[in-house]
């Protein structure tokens, strides 16, 4: 085992006339504010519209290390990327040098920007340079990140990142240490969100390349594309999540560029799913809904809770192609679930989605389980009177009955 891995930085290489007057002055304007809320951050005016990844990698790299981590983060928030970027892997990429700069207690200042990419990279981090002795550690840290209990379950997510990367992407070794961090708060989540961590990790292979290209062969078979969760060394409690976290590799086994996946290829995919039953099988359709959610914004995680009717129509045509009843509705509903991100998220977006959803449906699937996320996720009651209020008629009224009276 090596307590000094690579960071994700070294592994770039992934109408009539007053029409048109009050149009053109609403652009302007938007174009002023736009400008003026963005005139300190001087480096935005500095990106290149055709900027690869490894450009982006560098930029930010250089805007962390000057004006320190927090700076740059603020920058990748507003800062206009080209289509497809990854830009939670570039969050990682701040996280590292924040990581650096603030030790440990730069886990205060990571909220759920990017996915959670900057709690990910601390507890990484922390687990690279300490060891196993800091899982105890790095529990604390994971209920210090700023957020509700989406932040901390998604905090030993990222964990399973680092697991894998420390135990030299020997998946065996790192599922059992995952569970040594055991199964706390959050309904006992902990050990089980470390472990699909471990499984993101297996198919990017972001921080440690040429590790992870010597061991990736070893873990996935064509010959059986629900490797390595069907595998023995997978605890039966973990297997659902490793068959949520498993979908890109279903697109790689069905002959998609994971860049740009087509629809003719999720179809197919699909179908390696159809073998499994009960909850297994649930977790395999449910895991395409998140891909789908990421893929309908061109990767843009920043802009998810403002999915348009397009983007959102887009995602249920996508889980349409699933060939099972089951499977579409578990994958709609994953793709709600990964809209509002553990609460985390605006959730108008995700009431939206709801409508689009249960009129293709022709039930209330979606509905019911926005009413389940937000009980577990959503406690302050002005979020759920706020949820309640962007919803009309007899939904609003269903709304307020559901969660308003559960506090």
């Amino acid at each position: 085992m090596r307590k000094h891995i690579k960071s994700a930085w070294h592994r770039v290489g992934w109408l009539g006339l007053s029409i048109i007057f009050l149009t053109s002055s609403c652009f302007l304007m938007g174009m002023y504010l736009f400008q003026s809320s963005n005139a300190s951050y001087e480096e935005i005016s500095q990106i290149k519209p055709d900027a690869s990844f490894k450009d982006l990698s560098v930029f930010f790299a250089n805007v962390a290390n000057k004006k320190g981590a927090p700076y740059a983060f603020e920058v990748l928030k507003r800062a206009p990327l080209p289509a497809g970027i990854d830009v939670h892997l570039l969050g990682h990429i701040v996280g590292d040098i924040l990581y650096k700069q603030q030790g440990a207690k730069g886990i205060l200042i990571c909220d759920q920007d990017f996915r959670n990419a900057c709690s990910h990279t601390i507890v990484i981090g922390t687990l690279l340079e300490k060891g196993p002795d800091s899982l105890a550690e790095i529990a604390e840290l994971c209920k210090q990140a700023p957020g509700g209990t989406g932040a901390y379950t998604m905090c030993f997510h990222g964990l399973g990142h680092g697991v894998l990367a420390f135990n030299d992407y020997e998946l065996p070794l790192a599922v059992k240490m995952c569970e040594k961090v055991g199964f706390g708060g959050a309904n006992g989540r902990e050990a089980i969100e470390c472990v699909g961590g471990t499984i993101m990790e297996m198919i990017a292979g972001v921080h440690d390349r040429e590790m992870w290209q010597e061991k990736v062969k070893k873990y996935f078979k064509k010959s059986d594309p629900l490797f390595p969760c069907d595998a023995s060394f997978m605890p039966g409690s973990m297997r659902g999540m490793c068959y949520t976290y498993l979908t890109p590799h279903l697109f790689q086994t069905a002959g998609a560029d994971l860049g740009y996946p087509l629809p003719s290829q999720y179809k197919e995919a699909f179908t390696y799913c159809e073998p499994l039953t009960g909850e297994d099988r649930k977790a395999c359709f449910a895991g395409f809904g998140k891909e789908f959610i990421v893929l309908a914004q061109n990767r843009d995680i920043r802009k998810i809770d403002q999915m348009n009717t397009a983007q959102a129509t887009n995602v249920l045509d996508w889980c349409y192609l699933a060939g099972p009843a089951d499977g579409k509705k578990h994958c709609i509903l994953s793709a709600l679930g990964s809209m509002l991100w553990g609460g985390e998220n605006d959730p108008k977006a995700a009431v939206h989605f709801c409508e689009l959803a249960d009129k293709r449906m022709k039930n209330s699937d979606c509905l019911n389980e926005l009413f389940s996320e937000v009980k577990f996720y959503i406690q302050d009651a002005s979020r759920r009177e706020y949820i309640c209020n962007s919803m009309e008629g007899d939904r609003k009224k269903l709304c307020q009955q559901k969660i308003l009276s559960v506090q």
